[in-house]
């Protein structure tokens, strides 16, 4: 394993450290998807054997079956919303803690249990933190159905919002089109810079054919960042 994995694995498991501090005792949590929510659960693990109480809710089929290795106690949404806390990670985060996820491929039931919760907590490296969101190219969840005529949708949206030329790329994995755990389709979009999240979200939201996207406003409570110099929380103001 070189230095680079070595280093982002401990400010990983630094930042689920220190999320830790935001669960109590008979608490009602989501569990995010991806290696650093991951981490979370690897140091939650100890914690529910020695006694914590809590009732989780994954949010993706991976989750549940690291948790449930864990016996960490499941349920469904549906028996425990509104929850009380979501732990989760992103691809990238400003600093009013808009985020981008979905490069796990679980950002519909992610944004689900975000929106189901009283308060979401983001866990991430210092890489994640940027001064404008784009970089990591958005994924935008589509049904099955139609794929070229939604992308072309997308394509038309993105061109009026001023994102010229940007075409959507199939998500694909072993050479044929990667689905999520709701049988939907990806298209991520290599946007460079995204000037209002906000606009954007609620223009994406309104294409006939797109589930959902990755852009999370609002959503979250506070952003825990891991660098080589310590952890430090950042509050949605």
């Amino acid at each position: 394993m070189t230095p680079e994995k070595i280093d982002s694995s401990a400010l990983k498991r630094a930042a689920a450290l220190r999320a830790l501090d935001f669960v109590e005792d008979g608490m009602k949590l989501g569990l995010g998807t991806g290696s650093t929510a991951e981490a979370f659960l690897e140091c939650l693990a100890p914690r529910v054997r020695g006694g914590l109480r809590l009732t989780a809710v994954p949010t993706s089929q991976r989750t549940a079956e690291l948790a449930r290795s864990l016996a960490i106690p499941l349920a469904d949404i549906d028996q425990l919303a509104p929850l009380d806390l979501t732990i989760d990670g992103a691809d990238e985060a400003d600093a009013a803690l808009t985020l981008i996820k979905g490069g796990g491929g679980a950002l519909f039931r992610e944004k689900i249990v975000a929106a189901s919760s009283k308060r979401m907590i983001v866990i991430a490296d210092r890489s994640k933190l940027v001064a404008k969101l784009g970089r990591f190219p958005l994924p935008v969840e589509v049904g099955a159905f139609g794929l070229g005529t939604t992308a072309a949708r997308i394509m038309t949206v993105l061109d009026g919002l001023g994102y010229h030329r940007i075409r959507p790329l199939l998500r694909q994995r072993d050479g044929v089109p990667f689905k999520t755990d709701a049988g939907n389709i990806i298209y991520d979009c290599p946007l460079g810079a995204i000037a209002d999240a906000s606009a954007l979200g609620h223009a994406l939201s309104d294409i006939t054919g797109v589930v959902e996207h990755g852009l999370f406003v609002g959503l979250a409570s506070a952003l825990v960042i891991a660098d080589a110099d310590g952890v430090k929380v950042i509050e949605r103001t």
